[in-house]
């Protein structure tokens, strides 16, 4: 259950595991997002609410690396009778390049029961190296790929991907670093329906991330995915077959979207 409460937060914060992806890991120009935006999400197995988490864009501009960049914070949090097991309190945030949406920094503050891990890292392109600065252990150096993303920044990276040149059963490459590893997945475009949500059925687009066997998930398509088919990219749902039933993820609120949206609120 201990595994299942994390796998549950972790998704919650820019989809985790499942959904730090990108495209052909060339760079992209950012259309979707805005400084401010806010989305609040929670994660329910069955009638139970697991966690709840916050990802937020901040209204100011920041300089790393001298160059401008999105501040984003995400934060998630067990809730209910899963916080009397497990309590959790993750914080992830990224600074993302604002003209090439690639990390600057990435910071990382998790606090799983007993468990705890600070991170800091840190991605050079003049050097091509990633530092990785963990509390309480010794600095890590890496060499650094082209347009490698972080846990959060290849969220947003994913958010500006053109669909529209994809056809139904088309891959989405994925590179990406984390916890002092890279990282290549697949994530698989489904094309286009709609989700069942708060603001009743939304057009939107359909993903799912191509899974390797494990013990958690009940396939290779277990997860899927949907983002709002409108210029803000929202993901609002997200639903996981694992082998001890079904997990959801659902959108609760938003502000401050960069476009009109289809969500009726």
């Amino acid at each position: 259950m201990k595994k299942i409460i994390v796998l549950l937060l972790t998704a919650l914060c820019g989809f985790g595991f499942t959904l730090h992806f990108q495209e052909s890991f060339e760079p992209i120009t950012n259309h979707s997002f805005s400084k401010g935006e806010v989305l609040e999400y929670r994660v329910h197995y069955g009638f139970l609410n697991a966690g709840e988490g916050i990802v937020e864009v901040s209204p100011n501009i920041f300089k790393v690396n001298n160059r401008p960049c999105y501040k984003i914070n995400v934060s998630g949090k067990s809730v209910g009778p899963f916080d009397l097991m497990l309590r959790i309190r993750d914080t992830w945030r990224t600074y993302v390049d604002t003209s090439t949406m690639n990390p600057q920094r990435f910071y990382v503050n998790i606090q799983e029961g007993r468990y705890r891990k600070e991170e800091n890292v840190y991605f050079n392109y003049d050097t091509k190296k990633i530092r990785s600065e963990e509390v309480n252990h010794e600095t890590k150096e890496f060499d650094l790929p082209r347009n490698v993303q972080d846990l959060i920044s290849g969220y947003y990276y994913l958010r500006n991907v053109n669909f529209d040149r994809l056809a139904n059963g088309d891959l989405i490459l994925v590179k990406a670093f984390f916890d002092d590893g890279f990282y290549d997945f697949k994530v698989r475009y489904r094309g286009r329906g709609e989700a069942n949500t708060k603001w009743g059925k939304v057009r939107c687009i359909k993903l799912t991330p191509v899974m390797p066997d494990n013990k958690l998930f009940n396939g290779e398509n277990s997860i899927r995915v949907w983002i709002t088919d409108d210029k803000n990219r929202i993901p609002v749902k997200v639903e996981a077959d694992m082998f001890v039933g079904a997990v959801e993820l659902d959108l609760k609120r938003f502000k401050n979207l960069r476009h009109p949206t289809i969500l009726n609120d």
